[in-house]
C-alpha cells in the first residue's frame, strides 16, 4: 500500500480527520472532544530597542528573533535564502527568503512531510541539527544530520527552495559525524567537511572533536573517496578546544578558507579561520584567531550579547561580505546566564585583514544597530527584528509557515474551519515524549505576551486546554480551563524536571473557580513574560483581565535550567484525561 505524502504540516492537519460524524443516535459524548481558538496575539520588545533606535539605512539585531539557531546562508543571484536547526520540532527547518540579508520571510520548511525524518520520542534537543544550504547549477541541496537515532547524516535536493525538498539521500561515510556543509568548487567538484570524532576514534580530552572533509558526487547525491582530517581539535590543540563544529568551506583569491566554531555552544563559543592553498589542505590558522566572539568581554557588561559563533561567510554581489552567525541575549539576574529566547540569528559586516576575514575584533562588542547592507531596501510581511505585535485570526486554509509541534504527527488533530483553530484533546500531555495536540510560536523577545481566546467544555476532570509558555516536556507552564471535583476552573500547571518526584502532568500552582455558564463561552488567556518573571492572567469577558499568577520563575524556561539548544515558545493545547 502506497504512503500517504504531505506537503506541509498544515497539509498533514488539513488531511481529513477521521473524526466519525455524530449520527442523531450518538450522544455528545461520543464525539470528538475539541479545543476552539479564536484568534492568538503575540508582542514583544527589549531594553535595547528603546536604548538603540537604527537609523536612516541601519538595521537591528539580531535579524531573527527568537529560537532560530545555526543559520547557514547562500546567495543566487540577488536573493539570499537562509536555513536554522530546529532540533526536535515539527515541521523542520525552517527557509528564509531575503534581498538585502536584514529583512527575512519565511517560505517554507524543508522537512515538512512525516515521512521524511522520523525525531521518534527522544528528548527535544534531539533531531535536526545544523543544517547548511547551497545552490549549484539550478539544484539546492541542504545537508544536515538527523541525531542520535533517527538516520545519520544527509542531503536532501530542490529546483524551488520554497519546495517541495526531496526525501533524504542518506550518507553512510560521514559516520557519527554531526554538522555537515557542502562546497562547490570553481572546477566542478564538490566536497562535504563535517565534525566527527578524531581519528582512530578516541578523545585525547572530553569534547576533542576533527574536521573532517570527503568528495562529494552531486549528481549521484553521495560521498565518494577517502575521508581526511583537516582539524583536529582546533587550531589551538594544546588549549584542548572542545567541539569544533559547523565548519564551512568558501573560496577567494586563490585561497580555500575553512571557518568553523570551537569552544562548546555556551558562553566560550568563537569562530576560527584557516586557510590552504590546495582545497585538501594542509590548512594553516591564522594568527588573529578568533574572528568571532564574545568571550573576551566582561560578564557583567549590560545589555550582552554572549555565546556567539557557528558563522556562515556570503558574498553580495558588489564583493561585500557579511556574515551570519548565532547568539544568546540573557537576561538578569546578574551572575546567571538565562536565555529564553534561545540561540538567534545576527549579522555583521565581514573585515579583510591581510588576506584573513573578521568579524569581531578582540574585545569588540556587536553591535545592537549598524549600517545596512548596500542593498536595494527590503521588507517582510511578519516581523523577525524589534518590537513588534502581531495577530493571527485563523481565517485561512493554513497555518503561518512558522508554527511548529513537537516531533512528528502520527494522525491528524487539528483543523481550521470557520474562522477558528480547533484542537482535538487527546491523552497525550505535555509532559509525554510524543506528540501532543500542541501548536506553538516562538517567544521572540525578553518582554513577551501571547494571548489567545478559547472555547472549550471539559467533560470530565483531567480534561484540559489552554495557552502553554513551554521549553520542552519537562519544563512548562499551562494556564488552561479544566474540571476540578466537577466545577470549572482556570488553572496553572507548572512541569519542573528537577523535581523528580513530580508527574508528568506537572504540579498544580493556582486555580480559580468559574461559573458554570462560563463554559462553552469564549476564555481568554495571557501570558505575560518580563524576563525572568512570568504572569499568568486570564478573563471571562474581553479586556477585563484578572490574575492568577504573578512574578512566576522564568529562568525556568532557560536554556540554563531546562538544558538543551532550543527556546522558549508560546503554544496552543489540548488534552483528555488519562486513561
Amino acid at each position: 500500500m502506497g504512503r500517504i505524502r504531505f506537503a506541509s504540516l498544515a497539509a498533514l492537519l488539513a488531511f481529513a480527520c477521521g473524526h466519525a460524524v455524530p449520527s442523531t443516535a450518538s450522544s455528545v459524548q461520543d464525539a470528538p472532544l475539541e479545543a476552539s481558538f479564536d484568534w492568538f496575539e503575540y508582542e514583544g520588545a527589549d531594553p535595547a530597542d528603546a536604548k538603540y533606535t537604527p537609523g536612516p539605512g541601519q538595521f537591528r539585531n539580531p535579524v531573527l528573533q527568537g529560537f532560530h539557531p545555526d543559520p547557514s546562508v547562500v546567495r543566487v543571484g540577488d536573493d539570499y535564502y537562509l536555513v536554522n536547526s530546529t532540533f526536535g520540532w515539527f515541521p523542520g527547518i525552517p527557509v528564509f527568503h531575503s534581498r538585502d540579508l536584514v529583512n527575512w520571510t519565511q517560505i517554507g520548511n524543508a522537512i515538512d512531510r512525516v515521512d521524511q525524518l522520523d525525531f521518534g520520542r527522544h528528548d527535544l534537543v534531539n533531531g535536526v541539527f545544523a543544517p547548511a544550504i547551497e545552490h549549484h547549477d539550478g539544484t539546492f541541496y541542504i545537508v544536515n544530520t538527523c541525531f542520535p537515532s533517527c538516520g545519520g547524516n544527509y542531503v536532501i535536493t530542490a529546483k524551488d527552495p520554497a519546495g517541495p525538498w526531496s526525501d533524504p539521500a542518506w550518507l553512510p561515510d560521514l559516520a557519527g559525524g554531526i554538522d555537515p556543509s557542502l562546497f562547490f568548487d570553481d572546477d566542478g567538484r564538490a566536497w562535504i567537511v563535517n565534525n566527527d570524532l578524531p581519528e582512530g576514534g578516541r578523545e585525547r580530552y572530553p569534547g576533542h572533536r576533527a574536521i573532517w572533509l570527503q568528495e562529494f558526487d552531486a549528481r549521484a547525491l553521495r560521498t565518494i573517496g577517502p575521508r581526511r582530517v583537516l582539524l583536529d581539535g582546533g587550531v589551538v590543540p594544546a588549549e584542548k578546544p572542545e567541539y569544533v563544529e559547523g565548519p564551512h568551506l568558501f573560496r577567494k583569491d586563490g585561497w580555500y578558507y575553512l571557518t568553523a566554531a570551537e569552544g562548546g555552544t555556551g558562553e566560550m563559543h568563537q569562530q576560527v579561520v584557516l586557510r590552504s592553498r590546495v582545497v585538501t589542505g594542509p590548512y594553516v590558522a591564522w594568527s588573529g584567531n578568533p574572528v568571532l566572539t564574545q568571550r573576551d568581554l566582561p560578564r557583567d557588561r549590560p545589555l550582552p550579547v554572549t555565546s556567539a559563533g557557528h558563522a556562515d561567510f556570503v558574498r553580495t554581489a558588489d564583493g561585500d561580505w557579511w556574515a551570519v552567525f548565532l547568539g544568546n541575549r540573557p537576561y538578569p539576574p546578574a551572575g546567571g546566564h538565562y536565555v529564553n529566547t534561545g540561540r538567534e540569528t545576527f549579522l555583521m559586516p565581514v573585515r579583510w585583514e591581510d588576506g584573513w576575514p573578521r568579524i569581531t575584533a578582540p574585545g569588540e562588542r556587536i553591535p545592537w544597530v549598524l549600517d545596512a547592507p548596500a542593498l536595494p531596501a527590503g521588507s517582510a510581511p511578519v516581523p523577525t527584528s524589534g518590537s513588534f505585535a502581531i495577530r493571527i485570526g485563523f481565517e485561512g486554509r493554513q497555518l503561518p509557515l512558522d508554527w511548529i509541534t513537537v516531533r512528528n504527527p502520527r494522525e491528524q488533530w487539528h483543523r481550521l474551519d470557520g474562522g477558528a483553530l480547533h484542537l482535538r484533546a487527546r491523552a497525550v500531555g505535555l509532559g509525554e515524549r510524543d506528540n501532543p495536540s500542541f501548536l506553538a510560536r516562538r517567544q521572540q523577545h525578553q518582554a513577551a505576551m501571547a494571548s489567545t481566546s478559547m472555547r472549550f467544555v471539559p467533560r470530565r476532570d483531567g480534561d484540559i486546554a489552554g495557552l502553554a509558555a513551554f521549553q520542552n516536556e519537562d519544563f512548562w507552564y499551562l494556564l488552561a480551563l479544566t474540571l476540578e471535583d466537577g466545577a470549572p476552573a482556570v488553572v496553572l500547571d507548572r512541569r519542573d524536571g528537577r523535581r523528580k518526584d513530580e508527574p508528568g502532568t506537572g504540579t498544580r500552582l493556582a486555580s480559580a473557580p468559574l461559573p458554570a455558564a462560563a463554559i462553552g463561552q469564549p476564555l481568554y488567556l495571557r501570558i505575560r513574560a518580563r524576563g525572568a518573571k512570568y504572569d499568568f492572567e486570564y478573563a471571562t469577558s474581553e479586556g477585563q483581565w484578572k490574575p492568577l499568577a504573578r512574578g512566576i520563575d522564568g529562568t525556568l524556561l532557560s536554556t540554563s535550567v531546562a538544558g538543551g539548544f532550543t527556546g522558549a515558545v508560546f503554544g496552543l493545547h489540548a488534552a483528555t484525561a488519562p486513561p
